[in-house]
């Protein structure tokens, strides 16, 4: 089972995740558990502050260094108990740019911390300090870390063994052999004019295989030229492309 631990403002806003759909259902079946924290436990004031004026001057708020590294600190010591080696990461827009590869590495750990800042930013102190590593989801911001840390998780979990009724669907993904998915089709056969493609009621495996391959093909070239540069083409792949062309 993987052991989640999320540091956030809002841990409420987690029942996105842990009340609906696939998630949740991995949830029920014990694939992973989530324990959610709020800094504000570990302030020790009245008014519970959790952030300050940056030195220096500028706009905005900074996430205080003292609440933030106590939360971090207790989260890693639950999971160390457990016999766990947990990997502390922060959603920033500065961090590495999540990707499928990325998704895959993280699901091999036993054990994660999630830090879901807010305000304008954290106090680069406990970055340094506790922090392994930050993912970004895209190159814009949002109002916190909250939602970038449903994505990661909503990623991680469906990867998890037993999360997906059907255990291929995960390998069917866009982006999972570098190539976005290919169209899909349900009834009726026919839709305001617009029928299914003849291969697919064909009943002849190989030949969908091959027009779902090219499909995907010709619809990484058009929408994410960048993906197909990236990957070799096999020869089944390039002969494809070329019967199109």
């Amino acid at each position: 089972m993987m052991q989640i631990e999320v540091i956030s403002l809002f841990p409420e806003m987690f029942a996105a995740l842990t009340e609906h759909g696939i998630t949740s259902r991995a949830k029920q079946r014990g694939l992973y558990q989530l324990q959610l924290t709020n800094p504000r436990q570990y302030t020790q004031d009245v008014h519970h502050t959790v952030d300050d004026r940056p030195y220096g001057g500028g706009p905005g708020m900074v996430m205080l260094a003292q609440p933030l590294a106590a939360a971090i600190s207790d989260a890693k010591a639950r999971l160390v108990a457990q016999g766990l080696s947990p990997r502390v990461i922060h959603l920033s827009p500065r961090g590495q740019p999540l990707t499928h590869e990325k998704v895959l590495q993280l699901k091999e750990y036993e054990g994660l911390v999630l830090l879901a800042s807010r305000y304008e930013g954290v106090d680069q102190r406990v970055l340094e300090s506790l922090v392994d590593e930050e993912i970004s989801i895209g190159d814009y911001v949002l109002s916190g870390g909250e939602l970038p840390a449903m994505v990661l998780l909503d990623a991680i979990i469906r990867q998890l063994p037993g999360a997906l009724g059907d255990e291929d669907s995960a390998q069917e993904d866009s982006f999972v052999n570098g190539l976005l998915d290919y169209p899909h089709y349900t009834r009726p056969e026919e839709f305001e004019g617009l029928k299914v493609p003849e291969v697919l009621l064909s009943g002849h495996h190989e030949k969908i295989r091959q027009w779902r391959l090219q499909q995907s093909l010709l619809l990484t070239r058009a929408k994410r030229p960048d993906l197909l540069a990236a990957r070799p083409l096999t020869k089944e792949e390039a002969r494809l492309l070329k019967d199109v062309e």
